[in-house]
């Protein structure tokens, strides 16, 4: 898609959620399942789209993830439990002159999104939140890039954070993030 106005989509995204089945004793959801999520090349931006490895990222409120790019990794994120700020910022566009797209969305527990290579993601908790996240690529740290949170080019309305200030609480690493326009020189 090349629409960058208000209501486009970024291409590649897909938003979801998770059906439970439930009864007495508790509960059982169904997280992923191959036969039915197509993950191809062209959607993936990867050369072999399989999940090798899932993950579990638990947040206080007020933390705030990202954002963070992958070159050469699709992720795909489950939130098990809270509910977050997500905030996705397809720079491809931007690889070319053009505009970053920014989606934003408030996911809770059972959403999905699936985010392919070539869009920043990240987020921010707004409670007690965990989520899960199956990707493409083990981690070896040669395709952890990012850019600040709060860059003005991406320009993303983050919500006030649950924090005695309302600023997210960030990594080191996140704290210390180039500027879009940074990033883009280093990928070009």
């Amino acid at each position: 898609m090349s629409s960058v106005g208000p209501d486009a989509e970024i291409d590649g995204v897909s938003w979801g959620r998770i059906r439970a089945s439930s009864d007495v004793r508790g509960s059982f959801r169904e997280l992923w399942r191959a036969s039915v999520f197509d993950l191809d090349q062209r959607s993936a931006g990867t050369t072999d789209p399989r999940f090798v490895q899932v993950n579990l990222s638990t947040s206080s409120a007020g933390a705030l993830r990202g954002l963070h790019y992958h070159r050469r990794q699709l992720d795909h994120w489950v939130i098990a439990a809270g509910r977050v700020f997500v905030a996705l910022v397809d720079v491809r566009p931007a690889m070319t002159g053009g505009r970053p797209v920014v989606r934003t969305r408030d996911m809770t527990v059972d959403d999905t999104v699936t985010i392919p290579v070539g869009v920043a993601h990240g987020f921010l908790a707004r409670e007690r939140t965990q989520l899960i996240y199956l990707v493409t690529n083990e981690y070896d740290g040669t395709d952890e890039l990012g850019f600040a949170w709060n860059d003005p080019i991406a320009a993303v309305p983050w919500p006030r954070a649950d924090t005695a200030d309302g600023q997210p609480m960030l990594s080191e690493r996140d704290a210390q993030s180039p500027t879009l326009a940074d990033l883009l020189r280093q990928l070009r």
